[in-house]
């Protein structure tokens, strides 16, 4: 369960890097472009991620992670102003989900805990969120994808690459680990 928690925190982490990596690669401008009206720009998506990471880390073993002050409808209006509002909204949530899975212990996986009045153990509240945030960072991708086009600096390997990676990977000797560990440095442990 130890091996579940770290891996739950790696797969996070990989995915906060993602979107760093894409905020790097855009411009103040490109964080609130709309493909069409109604559409979620970058900066709208950040808001919906920061309003759930708050409502469902913040008091997450005793609370409802619905909480009542959360306005779900209001994270997909755009009130973000600038990049580091983006980027201080962006760490806030993060940040709140870290010091949440760095605190738990193996024995608190079987807990039940609530989303919306629907009971959850902590390893399935876990999973859960571990399937929506990746689903909003790759909207986030997209869109920085789109949006600088050939500059675009691949978050992967490479097209055309895969062989070179692959041989890479298999002239080193067979080893445990998770595949994080390649895109995640100690400067980037949370």
């Amino acid at each position: 369960m130890v091996d579940f928690l770290d891996s739950s925190i790696k797969q996070f982490e990989y995915y906060r890097l993602l979107g760093d990596k894409t905020f790097a690669q855009l411009t103040d401008d490109q964080l609130f472009w709309e493909y069409s009206e109604g559409s979620n720009s970058i900066a709208v998506v950040v808001r919906h991620l920061w309003g759930n990471m708050l409502s469902r880390w913040t008091d997450f073993l005793t609370t409802d992670g619905e909480k009542e002050w959360r306005n779900r409808d209001d994270e997909f209006e755009n009130n973000i102003t600038s990049r580091q509002d983006l980027l201080d909204k962006w760490n806030e949530g993060w940040n709140c989900l870290f010091k949440t899975l760095n605190s738990l212990t193996p024995t608190d996986l079987d807990r039940i805990v609530y989303i919306r009045n629907q009971g959850h153990t902590v390893m399935e509240a876990i999973n859960r969120q571990l399937a929506h945030y990746p689903y909003h960072v790759g909207q986030i991708v997209l869109i920085g994808k789109m949006l600088t086009g050939n500059q675009w600096k691949s978050l992967s390997i490479p097209r055309c690459n895969s062989k070179d990676y692959n041989a890479d990977k298999f002239s080193k000797p067979k080893k445990k680990g998770h595949f994080t560990d390649d895109y995640l440095d100690d400067n980037t442990r949370v």
